[in-house]
């Protein structure tokens, strides 16, 4: 069994991503499209649908302080295939509400705007050179044509493919993951810094855990026994250590994912069914993608503001960088969507051009704090938002999820800034909330202590005020 998701069914595709920030036009490097894959497999290793665990999305931006020890709540009742389903309820900090079924409804995503997507993971040109010799015999009229010994040599700029490709390629790892009972799979991880850190998704690593064996194998074929030194569940992202890892480790350089524009050139680089140093190309097709993902095996979900890259991403190409036309990191591949099964007889969805990858400036952050405390730290407003499919915001619920806590936080930041259940969240600074998955994933974007704006409804009326994250510890 892969790592990393599996799943083949494909949800209805969102009416429009939310409004993004106005971005500069950047020209796209080199005049090429490289593909910034989410790693082959859906920007997390190997590629499954995951149904957006609804329960678990709304959980992740709005939690009370202490830890609900009910969270992350189940997924909702669907195939591990990703096969529809809708939530509501659930908060950050408390449990989470199955939602009633619907009737007359077909098998929608989290919002309309909210993809539910799997987990997953040049040509040489020469010429033919030539001389003409003419037989010394002035009485002889015939010629000879030789090839030459050399086609010439072929200069490959820092900028192009290949260029950045030679770089990054010795400070990528096809990581091999075993739980205790056997299972395993592959996905990708780069170099994080010089003390052998490797940053990846939490997909890709999960079943190695709990006394699990990990392995992380360079192009050069050195190969390291390593281990999980901290994993983020909500955010799918993870890192991991080597053991006795060598001096001459080359971090990649991290990019700024809020510079990064559509159209820009990106290349992923990922072992997609297990075919290691895998390298392809495509541009930034979207940004600010709302996605929630899982991992196949019926656990929770994942969400992300993610990057959406045309570059090709398959199971095997989880955690892998997603590079800018100069080599920065820009994100890391981490889900796929997908419309069926297929690929070499794995059962698993492959690349249709639609991968996302998670914004290396929210990985950072999450890797950072994995390194110190090996615990994830989530932003939170202190709510419980509606998970059910929604298209005009994501509304407070007017009842705590499952009665295990109050749908607003007492003393909490929702509290604070005066809103009230029942009150529907439209926009968050300038980006548009069409659903409570995706106020989550933009509350993920920031870190705890970031005053953020938030524009509600309330009987008809529209209200801004402004909010101070406050911050949740843990998975549980």
């Amino acid at each position: 069994m892969s790592t990393e998701n599996e799943g083949t069914a494909v949800p209805p595709a969102p009416s429009a991503p939310p409004v993004p920030v106005d971005a500069p036009a950047a020209p796209a490097p080199e005049g090429q499209a490289q593909g910034p894959g989410p790693y082959g497999q859906d920007s997390r290793g190997q590629s499954a649908p995951g149904q957006g665990a609804p329960g678990d999305a709304a959980h992740h931006g709005v939690s009370s302080s202490a830890p609900d020890p009910s969270w992350p709540p189940p997924p909702p009742p669907t195939s591990p295939y990703g096969d529809g389903g809708s939530g509501s309820g659930g908060g950050w900090g408390s449990s989470y509400q199955q939602p009633a079924p619907k009737s007359g409804r077909g098998r929608g995503g989290l919002a309309a705007a909210l993809l539910v997507a799997a987990l997953v993971a040049g040509g040489l040109g020469g010429g033919l050179g030539y001389t003409l010799a003419k037989n010394n015999d002035d009485n002889s009229g015939s010629t000879t044509v030789s090839a030459s010994s050399s086609g010439g040599d072929v200069k490959r700029d820092p900028g192009t493919v290949a260029g950045v490709a030679a770089r990054a390629l010795p400070s990528t790892v096809t990581i091999e993951a075993e739980s205790t009972n056997g299972e395993g799979g592959t996905g990708t991880g780069f170099v994080f810094d010089k003390q052998g850190h490797i940053v990846t998704n939490n997909h890709v690593v999960a079943g190695a855990v709990d006394g699990g064996k990990l392995t992380a194998t360079f192009p050069s074929g050195k190969k390291y026994d390593a281990q999980v030194v901290g994993h983020a569940q909500g955010y799918d992202v993870a890192v991991i250590k080597l053991k006795n890892a060598p001096s001459d480790l080359k971090p990649l350089t991290l990019g700024d994912s809020d510079k990064v524009a559509v159209g820009d050139a990106t290349i992923a680089i990922g072992a997609p069914f297990g075919l290691s140093d895998t390298v392809t190309t495509g541009i930034i097709s979207a940004k600010n993608r709302p996605v929630a993902s899982s991992d196949g095996s019926g656990s929770q979900a994942s969400y992300m503001s993610a990057l959406q890259t045309d570059a090709s991403i398959n199971p095997g190409n989880s955690g892998g960088p997603l590079l800018d036309a100069q080599g920065n990191v820009i994100g890391i591949n981490s889900a796929i969507q997908s419309t069926g099964n297929g690929g070499f007889g794995t059962g698993q969805s492959g690349s249709i051009g639609l991968g996302f990858a998670i914004p290396i400036n929210q990985a950072e952050y999450v890797a950072q704090e994995l390194i110190k405390t090996g615990k994830p730290v989530y932003a939170k407003i202190g709510a419980s938002v509606s998970l059910e499919e929604s298209s005009g915001g994501a509304q407070i619920s007017k009842e705590g999820a499952g009665g295990a806590a109050a749908p607003v936080e007492p003393g909490g930041p929702a509290a604070k800034a005066g809103l009230k259940p029942g009150d529907v969240i439209t926009k968050l600074d300038d980006r548009v909330i069409d659903s409570g998955p995706t106020l989550i994933g933009e509350i993920w974007t920031h870190q705890p202590g970031d005053k953020v704006t938030i524009t509600y409804e309330r009987d008809g009326k529209q209200h801004t005020v402004d909010v101070t994250l406050g911050s949740r510890v843990g998975d549980n």
